[in-house]
């Protein structure tokens, strides 16, 4: 398993704290860490809410090993997000649903698996797993249920005032899902 916890500038962590414009005070800090699954590589982000201030704690990756076994595989997954969790503490997980497609349904098959062990990884430390399409996401952060890669990545920057886009778009991908279960679970907006 290796896992990159560099996150979006120049592989420092990002610490600065920014202001959110819309949300419900609650007084307690939320941990979300959101999770684009995928076989050979993983996003993950860690956004923390605090009041009304949101951060970026981390940002990377878990890269699994392509020559090896899918036992392999799934089991560094497991074992990165089981780090995660241990290390950045969430308080939720948010994870992308499957897509499936009728001519590749190997591919839904595949990542089933890497949604499994993303699951019982969550499971094991306690946390509820809020699941969301990439359509939701999309729809929830740009407006447009079919917005391309570029359009997320830009609201993402926007949204937590990053001075780069974030990358890579797996990255990208996990920030946008945060970003999606922070907005509809504190209801700062309407769908």
């Amino acid at each position: 398993m290796r896992r990159s916890g560099q996150s979006l500038l120049d592989g420092r962590l990002l610490e600065e704290r920014i202001p959110v414009r819309i949300m419900k005070s609650s007084g307690q800090r939320v941990r979300i860490l959101g999770i684009d699954p995928g076989l050979n590589i993983t996003g993950y982000s860690v956004l923390e809410v605090d009041g009304r201030t949101l951060r970026v704690c981390e940002a990377g990756i878990v890269r699994g090993q392509r020559q090896t076994s899918l036992a392999d595989r799934v089991h560094e997954i497991y074992q990165g997000i089981v780090d995660v969790i241990a290390s950045l503490e969430p308080t939720a997980v948010a994870l992308e649903e499957l897509f499936s497609h009728y001519k590749r349904p190997r591919t839904s098959i595949l990542m089933g698996h890497a949604r499994g062990v993303i699951c019982l990884a969550a499971a094991q430390a306690g946390l509820a797993v809020h699941s969301y399409s990439a359509t939701q996401v999309k729809r929830i952060l740009t407006g447009n249920g079919r917005a391309p890669k570029t359009q997320i990545q830009m609201a993402i920057m926007r949204e937590l005032e990053l001075e780069i886009l974030p990358e890579p778009a797996d990255v990208a991908d996990a920030l946008a899902i945060a970003l999606c279960h922070h907005y509809l679970a504190s209801n700062t907006i309407q769908i």
